[in-house]
């Protein structure tokens, strides 16, 4: 059995967030004084996490916000960072730059909704999926060939508990294997992964977890929740669990949904 943690987050606020004006891909604005306070707040909350890959969407306010997580951090502040463009938001081709009021005309005016709709040039529902999946098993291919390597070189050796600094801030209850809780029975983590992307690419994401991998939830989140797009900075947490290597599709433990209690003393810059 291999398990991995993957830490899902979103980058901070843009002022075009605040207008609600769509970004898209194409329209690449930087993070505002509030997206910044944000991201040194998401920072501060994981501060102590160990995290041993990080990866980032390769636009300005994934980079930026991935950059005021990492000064924060008391192990991984040098860590590189691995720029993917799979981990990018959706792309609205002409709805970009325009209010996301005009989005929604345009999808009344060809008798859909959103998100369903998709403008000239935009990707698909389907497509942001597929990409989603296509970093995921990516991840999965990866942890797995390194954690491998590492247990052909050095059986046997217990790796340093990366569980025990998210027991810490996150509710691991009895799937936590660290020294506070070794009767679980769940070998250690292999690997704690950091990813900083977008709303909707990251609601995409999770939808996949939970409709195609059948991922189980605390109790704690409701349906409202599962619908909604993460805030800037939110926070999710998943615990990845593989029986069989990649010969059978992994269990996937949501342990939080978009928390944001870590901005409980951001105040907007206006």
């Amino acid at each position: 059995m291999t398990r991995f943690a993957l830490t899902v987050v979103r980058h901070g606020e843009t002022r075009l967030n605040k207008e609600k004006i769509i970004q898209g891909q194409g329209v690449d604005a930087p993070i505002s004084e509030t997206g910044l306070k944000q991201a040194a707040a998401a920072g501060l909350f994981l501060n102590n996490v160990k995290f041993t890959h990080i990866f980032s969407s390769d636009l300005t306010r994934t980079k930026q916000t991935v950059h005021g997580i990492l000064e924060k951090n008391k192990f991984c502040r040098d860590m590189t960072v691995k720029y993917d463009s799979r981990l990018r938001e959706r792309k609205y081709g002409v709805a970009e730059s325009r209010a996301l009021s005009e989005l929604r005309a345009m999808a009344k005016a060809a008798g859909e909704e959103c998100p369903a709709f998709t403008p000239p040039g935009g990707e698909t529902l389907d497509q942001v999926k597929m990409r989603g999946k296509d970093f995921f098993e990516f991840l999965c291919q990866l942890i797995l060939k390194e954690a491998g390597q590492k247990e052909q070189f050095s059986p046997g050796t217990p790796s340093n508990c990366l569980e025990t600094s998210l027991a810490e801030i996150f509710p691991l209850g009895k799937n936590c294997a660290s020294k506070f809780n070794s009767d679980s029975g769940s070998p250690e983590l292999v690997a704690s992964v950091l990813v900083v992307s977008h709303g909707a690419y990251m609601k995409s994401l999770f939808n996949y977890f939970l409709t195609d991998l059948k991922c189980s939830l605390p109790a704690t989140v409701s349906e409202s929740e599962l619908m909604s797009v993460s805030p800037n900075t939110g926070i999710s947490l998943f615990i990845i669990n593989f029986e069989k290597g990649m010969e059978a599709k992994p269990t996937i433990q949501c342990v939080c949904m978009n928390r944001h209690d870590h901005l409980s003393g951001v105040t907007e810059t206006h």
